[in-house]
């Protein structure tokens, strides 16, 4: 009898998947599945033949000129995980815009929209007046195209100004958010579930120091994590988080979606609470690697969907 096939669908960039997925195929084998690794948009590839197909390394996505043809590819997977109206909805960080509609705090956010056609001076009045503070675009994966910026200091404003500008030329709303200093103390927290339920936690080290550009689409930054056990209080407040998701999703998409791996990015709002910063269904790294039941984990998440 055949093995059911599960293929792990990455980019260009990373052709054997990125080093925290690369002992992922080698655990899927291990309970019966036969595990595969294509490109997303390789022209070669049958995917209607691909059995269940796993996003991972696919952090091109959100480039410009791929942004279109990915949703559009995600509609021709038969069995894709996560489910295409996740991708079409995650895609686009307005998504936080929906859940602090129902209750979930999300970091205060200006919002800029191409359509607006906004002005360099109004660009510039829609900025903190102190502190520091973030740019980044509404599309991006990896924290492509977010820079930190310190609004009284000329040159800082006047290159915040500048990007901005760039991404609204491109077509992309911008978001503008100010600096959290709670990050530079207590870093921001992942939580990772799979199929519903909570896998594991990492702290995540600060990344954006105050002279942190990556406007190229190019660019990647990498991150520094520590596996740890959440707090009560971060669980519970995981929990609220992935409710409102899966309620957003649900109404959305008019059919029951269960989500196989869903990461959660909080960064503490210095008040005994917390803020939302991501939630990561596409190209999510899950941290295999750092955490030590992650992977195996992972692979029996995987597992139950194949053979329920």
């Amino acid at each position: 009898m055949a093995k059911p096939i599960v293929t792990l669908a990455t980019s260009v960039d990373f052709p054997d998947l990125d080093a925290d997925d690369r002992a992922l195929p080698d655990a899927l084998a291990e309970r019966g599945i036969d595990p595969r690794v294509a490109v997303w948009n390789d022209p070669d590839v049958d995917w209607t033949e691909a059995g269940v197909v796993v996003l991972r390394s696919v952090r091109d996505y959100a480039k410009r000129r791929h942004y279109d043809a990915f949703r559009a590819w995600t509609r021709t997977v038969p069995r894709l995980l996560n489910h295409p109206d996740v991708v079409e909805w995650n895609s686009d960080k307005h998504y936080l815009q929906e859940l602090e509609k129902r209750g979930v705090p999300t970091i205060p956010t200006m919002w800029l929209e191409p359509e607006q056609n906004l002005s360099k001076h109004q660009v510039h009045t829609r900025f903190p007046a102190f502190g520091d503070f973030v740019v980044k675009p509404a599309i991006s994966s990896g924290g492509r195209g977010t820079g930190r910026y310190t609004a009284i200091d000329a040159k800082s404003r006047s290159e915040a100004i500048n990007d901005a500008v760039h991404h609204l030329g491109r077509g992309r709303t911008v978001m503008v958010q100010r600096y959290l200093e709670e990050v530079d103390r207590k870093g921001e927290v992942s939580l990772v579930y799979f199929n519903g339920v909570l896998s594991h936690a990492v702290e995540k080290a600060p990344m954006l120091h105050p002279s942190f550009r990556s406007i190229d689409e190019e660019d990647v930054h990498e991150e520094i994590v520590t596996a740890r056990e959440p707090s009560e209080q971060e669980w519970l407040w995981g929990e609220r988080v992935r409710k409102g998701i899966h309620g957003l999703i649900k109404g959305r998409s008019k059919r029951d979606i269960q989500l196989l791996f869903n990461r959660v990015d909080v960064v503490s709002d210095g008040q005994g609470g917390f803020y939302l910063m991501e939630v990561s269904l596409i190209d999510a790294g899950l941290y295999l690697s750092s955490a030590p039941v992650a992977l195996d984990n992972f692979a029996d998440a995987i597992a139950q969907r194949v053979f329920w």
